[in-house]
Formats: C-alpha cells, sequence, structure tokens
C-alpha cells in the first residue's frame, strides 16, 4: 500500500514538472502563432488601414468576395494571380525536392566508407546554414546575363552569348524562383531522409539480398513501405516550405523581376498589408493560406496512414 502511494506521488511530481516546462512553449506559441491567426479571422472581416484614425469599418465577407474576384485576375496583384504563382511553384519546388532528396539520401547511404558520407552530407547540408536572403543574394549574380548560369547552360547546349532572361521571362523567372530553393532546401531533407534510413535494421536488406532481390527491388518493396513515416514527414514539410515561400520572390522583385509570375500569397500578402495599407484584405489572403495548408497537411495525413511495420 505505501509503495503504491509513493508511486502515485513519484508519477504527480514528475506531471508537475512536465507542466511547468511545457508552460513557457504553450506561452509562446500562443502568444506568437495563436493570437495572430485569431486576430488576422477577426480582422478579415473589416475594412482597416495601417496608418488612419478611421476606425475599422465592419465589412462582413466583402474581403473575401474582393480576392475571389474573378474579374481581376489579369491584375499581378489579384488573389488569384498569387494563388496560380503559388501553385505552379509548389509543384514545380515540392516533388522533385521529395523525389530527388530521397534519391540522394539512399545513394548517400550505399556508400561504403563513413568519411565520404560524412561529406556528402556536410556538402549538401551546407546552402540550409544559409538565410534565404543570402541564398537569393548568390543566385542573382548566377542568373545575371555575365553570370555562371548562361555560361554553363551556353557550353551545355553550345550557344555561346545567349541570355537566357532567367529574370525576365516568366518561364525563366518561375524556374529560376524553384532552383534556388530547391538548393537551399534539398540539403536538409536529404539529411532527414538518411536518419529515417538508419533506423531500418541492416539484416532486412542482407536477407533481401540472399532471397536473390536486385537493389531496385529492395527500394521499392523494403526501403520505401519501412521509410513511410519519414516520407509522409519530409512531403508535409516540404510542402508547407514551399507555400509559405517569401524572400526569394521578393528580391528577385526588388532587383527588377517581374511581379506576377511570382507574385506568391505571401509576396501579395505583404504587398496589399504592408504598402498598399489593406490589413483586412492582407488578412483574408492569410487565412485562406492558412486554410489550404490546413487542408494539405491533412489530406496527406489521410492519404499516407503509416502502417504498422514488422522486421
Amino acid at each position: 500500500m505505501s509503495n503504491s502511494k509513493k508511486s502515485g506521488g513519484i508519477e504527480k511530481k514528475i506531471a508537475r514538472w512536465g507542466v511547468i516546462f511545457v508552460t513557457p512553449a504553450v506561452l509562446f506559441f500562443t502568444v506568437f502563432s495563436f493570437y495572430p491567426i485569431i486576430n488576422a479571422f477577426i480582422e478579415s472581416f473589416f475594412d482597416k488601414r495601417v496608418l488612419s484614425n478611421v476606425p475599422p469599418k465592419f465589412v462582413g465577407l466583402q474581403n473575401y468576395f474582393y480576392i475571389f474576384d474573378a474579374s481581376r485576375y489579369d491584375n499581378p496583384m489579384s488573389f488569384l494571380n498569387s494563388l496560380r504563382a503559388t501553385v505552379v511553384f509548389t509543384l514545380g519546388t515540392f516533388i522533385p525536392l521529395v523525389i530527388l532528396s530521397l534519391l540522394f539520401a539512399v545513394l548517400i547511404s550505399s556508400l561504403q566508407r563513413n568519411s565520404l558520407k560524412k561529406v556528402f552530407q556536410i556538402a549538401y547540408y551546407t546552402p540550409a546554414i544559409l538565410s534565404s536572403v543570402v541564398a537569393a543574394a548568390i543566385w542573382l549574380l548566377i542568373f545575371d546575363p555575365r553570370g555562371l548560369g548562361n555560361y554553363w547552360i551556353n557550353k551545355l547546349l553550345s550557344t555561346p552569348g545567349v541570355d537566357h532572361q532567367w529574370l525576365l521571362n516568366s518561364t525563366m523567372l518561375q524556374l529560376s524562383t524553384m532552383i534556388v530553393y530547391f538548393w537551399k532546401y534539398i540539403g536538409y531533407f536529404v539529411i532527414l531522409f538518411i536518419t529515417g534510413l538508419s533506423t531500418i535494421p541492416p539484416v532486412v536488406y542482407e536477407a533481401a539480398l540472399i532471397d536473390g532481390a536486385n537493389r531496385f527491388q529492395v527500394f521499392w518493396s523494403i526501403t520505401l513501405p519501412l521509410l513511410k513515416p519519414t516520407v509522409v514527414l519530409v512531403s508535409i514539410m516540404a510542402m508547407l516550405q514551399c507555400l509559405k515561400t517569401f524572400s526569394t520572390q521578393y528580391l528577385f522583385t526588388q532587383n527588377g523581376a517581374s511581379l506576377g509570375p511570382i507574385n506568391v500569397i505571401t509576396l501579395n500578402i505583404y504587398q496589399t498589408g504592408i504598402k498598399l495599407q489593406r490589413i483586412g484584405r492582407a488578412s483574408a489572403m492569410s487565412i485562406v493560406l492558412f486554410l489550404m495548408m490546413l487542408l494539405l497537411t491533412w489530406l496527406q495525413f489521410r492519404s499516407s496512414k503509416p502502417d504498422e511495420t514488422d522486421y
């Protein structure tokens, strides 16, 4: 009886200390995450200006009707154009990012020498350390008409002296922002996949090879199914990162690139809320983006429920 009382007292102490340690994190997320979301949802129903003494005017769903007005689609500042730019960027970056980071992780993990593995891991992860501003600045130099972008493309295509207009042509501009994001984040996701691969017991591979399975069969039938939780994690993180992209597009437009093709939702929120001072409309865009991210995350969890795996 006394032992059960002692164990109960210890559990209460552990629970109490757990609450104490968790409380600062909960307060942090409440102040910097939950409150801004709730505040943005409320302000999306008002016509509010940043530097105006006029009190906010309640307009109901008018801000939402305005941003989804199809007649403004050709306007580079329209929300529907930003929705298109965001979808194009996300699909063009998210799919190669997940697939190639997985393939690179498998190739690095298959290396025999640990020192060589570490060299490749550091080489891939180094760009992830850089801030988005620095990464965009580096690639702006590469995409300059006299930069390495044109030089190497012309070398490969045997087209000396051709300017491929990385920041002028709409298609090339979209592609250039995808390249910057891919280069910066692929190393981070490669490391996540390598961590996931390290949890798979080597005996499983040995048994498959003894049974006569080739490398492709091992990857498709063993590695991929056992790596499913990591694939789900990486795909969700990569998708959210792509939907939240801002710095690259902002810096490109500040250096003369056209706004229309790369005016993603986050950039439009900045333009509308800070430059045009339409906080109500910017809040409505923020809520729509939040709901998109929430829905896509839920769909990925729903369609990719990790199965229980027996080794």
